[in-house]
């Protein structure tokens, strides 16, 4: 995806490009920045969730700590041998689940770091590239900062128009059952 938008940027910076083709560059790189937003967010929520799942894999792994204790105390073999089996089990997925959210926190910093780099690229095509000062460079710049504002703008609409599907699907699910159940009630 970011090969893409960085060979765009190399075609629109080597050569004159005419008006039409300019627009149709910056258009391919405004949506690949697009789908990188969207991408990053991924990251974050895949992150959140393996904070969670760690949190609660360090829940139970204190909770069987502290049931073989007790069952250490009162000389319980059993409770002893099984809490050791769970305690193990819970330490292991927890040292996974450690191992990929360290992983996963590296790979949103490095996407993050790409992210900005192509805002900071789509702005500098969007500007022509710094050949231009004064106010021409200053209505590109307030353009491209328009452009990807309404980049992230077009990411959330993505999400509402998700969520407004699986809102219908669920109405219209709602309603069958409902024509089903005066269906039957009407026998």
């Amino acid at each position: 995806m970011f090969d893409s938008f960085r060979q765009s940027l190399n075609d629109l910076m080597d050569r004159a490009t005419p008006p039409e083709e300019r627009r149709a560059v910056l258009t391919r790189m405004k949506q690949t920045l697009v789908q990188a937003r969207m991408g990053l967010d991924d990251l974050r929520g895949g992150v959140a969730i393996t904070r969670q799942r760690l949190d609660a894999e360090g829940k139970e792994l204190e909770t069987m700590r502290r049931r073989k204790a007790a069952a250490t105390t009162i000389n319980d073999a059993e409770t002893i041998a099984l809490s050791g089996k769970y305690e193990a089990m819970h330490a292991e997925r927890a040292d996974v689940l450690r191992r990929k959210l360290d992983a996963q926190e590296a790979e949103l910093a490095m996407v993050d770091r790409e992210v900005a780099e192509m805002t900071a690229e789509l702005k500098q095509a969007m500007t022509g590239g710094g050949a231009t000062t004064g106010s021409l460079s200053d209505d590109a710049t307030a353009e491209a900062e328009a452009v990807l504002d309404s980049s992230t703008n077009v990411a959330a609409e993505i999400d509402a128009l998700g969520r407004a599907g699986r809102r219908s699907a669920r109405e219209a699910e709602a309603e069958q059952r409902l024509a089903e159940l005066k269906r039957r009630m009407g026998k």
